[in-house]
């Protein structure tokens, strides 16, 4: 059997975005409210855990201060802050510490309806 155990965290952050559609108000600094979700699975070990959430919550505190009341346009290696690439930040971030057991990253933004989802 395999478990999927998650996560959820959230972060606020200002960016702006070059795009062809909405290009004036995309173009000016502007913020969102990001719920992100990490999952990751596997079999329990002896102590019953996929892994230890309180270590979990740990690594997530680490990323969310990375991120939390930022201007992500200037996050090293985030490239331009869609959500695509928020997730992909997310994983590669998560990837180093769970190795194998990341199963899927989710970022959202509720108050528009937005959401991605990076899985294994």
């Amino acid at each position: 059997m395999q478990y999927e155990l998650s996560q959820t965290f959230y972060f606020e952050a200002a960016h702006t975005l070059r795009r062809t559609v909405d290009v004036e108000p995309s173009l000016r600094i502007h913020g969102h409210t990001y719920i992100a979700e990490i999952t990751l699975a596997g079999a329990p070990d002896d102590n019953g855990m996929v892994v230890d959430l309180a270590y979990l919550r740990r690594n997530i505190e680490t990323l969310r201060r990375e991120l939390d009341h930022r201007f992500l346009d200037e996050v090293a290696g985030l490239g331009p802050a869609t959500l695509e690439n928020l997730c992909a930040y997310i994983w590669r971030a998560m990837e180093l510490v769970y190795a194998g057991k990341l199963s899927c990253v989710e970022v959202r933004r509720e108050a528009s309806g937005d959401r991605c989802r990076l899985r294994r």
